[in-house]
């Protein structure tokens, strides 16, 4: 964790640090899981970094247009970061339904957010799990 980080997280006013599956906690945990750096994911969002942090940390609600620039970002489809927000679910999204009925979202997500996995070898098996799509 960067310093930056740190200091996001120790801040004792902030009662979402201690709530995982919060919106925020799913990006700061994607963002980590990207080895990136909150000011590297601002940089790659064009979105202020102090702005970033309070997105992580509850404090603001992000607009679509933030969301889909953070998921771009995290190299995470929309609809996750959508369905994380509570926005839309997989029951409301027919091409998300059909995709969970082949188990496509399901896998890339499962490959995406896996912690034990290096950033690398997340994307060693999704080129293979895609490649194996492709010809099948």
């Amino acid at each position: 964790m960067t310093t930056e980080d740190e200091a996001a997280a120790s801040s004792p006013n902030e009662p979402s640090q201690c709530r995982p599956g919060t919106l925020g906690s799913f990006i700061r945990m994607q963002r980590q899981l990207a080895q990136l750096s909150l000011r590297e994911m601002a940089a790659m969002t064009e979105i202020s970094n102090a702005y970033l942090s309070q997105v992580e940390r509850d404090l603001h609600q992000p607009s679509l247009k933030v969301m889909r620039s953070i998921a771009d970002a995290l190299g995470i489809p929309a609809a996750d970061l959508l369905r994380e927000a509570g926005i839309t679910s997989p029951e409301g999204d027919s091409t998300t339904t059909e995709a969970n009925e082949t188990g496509h979202i399901d896998t890339v997500r499962a490959i995406k957010t896996d912690p034990q996995l290096s950033q690398a070898q997340r994307e060693a098996l999704l080129g293979v799990y895609r490649s194996f799509l492709a010809g099948g």
